[in-house]
């Protein structure tokens, strides 16, 4: 933030455009009232029977955005991240609203501890090349 020689202050930066803390797009939130612990792998699909966010004006930008983002293909939390510029806790946070207001839900990965053990899967290979 600068200040001209007047001493008013200027929320716009020439180079970088207009400054938008993270805060002011969650509204202070750190979480939402539907999320649950993302996980950065976790996958955000767009639900089929939504219509265009746009015309949601509860929506913000950056909803809006992740809405378009997931209906061409499906998204993990980290790339919406990366592709929007955002910390992952505003994502997490915007995820969360989204999935409230049915506009995407989200694949969670299987927890590796639920994944069937390595040797279970090789003895099954091998039971299947002995066939």
């Amino acid at each position: 933030m600068s200040t001209d020689g007047q001493g008013r202050s200027h929320w716009f930066d020439d180079e970088a455009g207009p400054v938008v803390r993270p805060y002011a797009m969650t509204r202070g939130r750190t979480t939402s009232a539907g999320q649950h612990r993302l996980d950065l792998i976790a996958v955000v699909v767009a639900e089929s029977h939504t219509d265009d966010p746009e015309g949601d004006h509860s929506l913000s930008p950056e909803h809006v955005d992740i809405v378009d983002l997931c209906r061409d293909t499906p998204q993990s939390v980290a790339e919406l991240s990366s592709e929007l510029d955002l910390p992952i806790g505003v994502v997490r946070v915007l995820i969360g609203d989204l999935v409230a207001s049915e506009w995407v839900h989200v694949n969670r990965p299987v927890p590796p501890a639920e994944l069937p053990d390595e040797s279970i899967l090789r003895d099954v290979i091998n039971g299947l090349r002995a066939l």
